[in-house]
């Protein structure tokens, strides 16, 4: 019972254009991310405060949401999502990630109900990636206290909640690649997760 977010509510200065619609081997970026997390989700919703760009492109299956708290940055979005999704758990992702991991999804999930825990996310070379983990759906409460104290870092949220690491060597004993945290925020990583992918779908 897992729901998949993706975050379409930045403002894409340093690309210059909206992330989410970029063209990704074939279909635009969002298409691969929706196509991927509908591989362990039985809902997704895309959160951004432009609905009008995405109506004519996503399918009507797709929810389109918006935030409650704008202008906030990724935890709004997270917000929005955790409080308007119809599973316990979701699986919270940005907009300019164009190698997401289902596998990387269900072993987060698995880990997160052994562990009992608010939410998992990844560790990957001493860095941690909130936006590519687990949340349950309570750790709505905390975000929304925290955006209505007037604190927005995604940091501080991962303070106020009990979560866990997924480190590198549990992916890897799943022989899941750890590309699914890679994100894109320039034109020149842009190129360069186009080439990865070149390469990858030729090996």
């Amino acid at each position: 019972m897992l729901t998949g977010a993706i975050l379409a509510g930045g403002q894409n200065r340093r690309m210059g254009k909206e992330k989410a619609l970029l063209p990704f081997s074939g279909e635009l970026l969002i298409q691969r991310q929706i196509r991927t997390m509908s591989e362990v989700c039985e809902e997704i919703i895309v959160v951004t405060n432009q609905p009008t760009l995405f109506l004519p492109i996503l399918d009507r299956s797709i929810r389109i949401i918006t935030d409650y708290y704008p202008g906030k940055g990724p935890l709004s979005g997270m917000h929005a999502a955790l409080t308007l999704s119809r599973n316990p758990e979701v699986w919270i992702v940005g907009c300019d990630m164009p190698f997401l991991s289902a596998g990387a999804a269900t072993a987060m999930q698995e880990l997160k109900a052994a562990l009992k825990c608010d939410a998992v996310v990844p560790v990957i070379e001493g860095r941690s990636h909130p936006l590519h983990g687990i949340y349950s759906k309570g750790c709505a409460d905390a975000i929304s206290a925290l955006l209505l104290s007037g604190e927005s870092r995604v940091s501080e949220m991962l303070r106020m909640i009990y979560w866990q690491e997924a480190p590198e060597a549990h992916f890897a004993e799943k022989h899941i690649g750890l590309d699914f945290v890679t994100n894109m925020n320039t034109p020149e990583e842009y190129e360069l997760a186009l080439k990865h992918a070149a390469e990858a779908a030729l090996s």
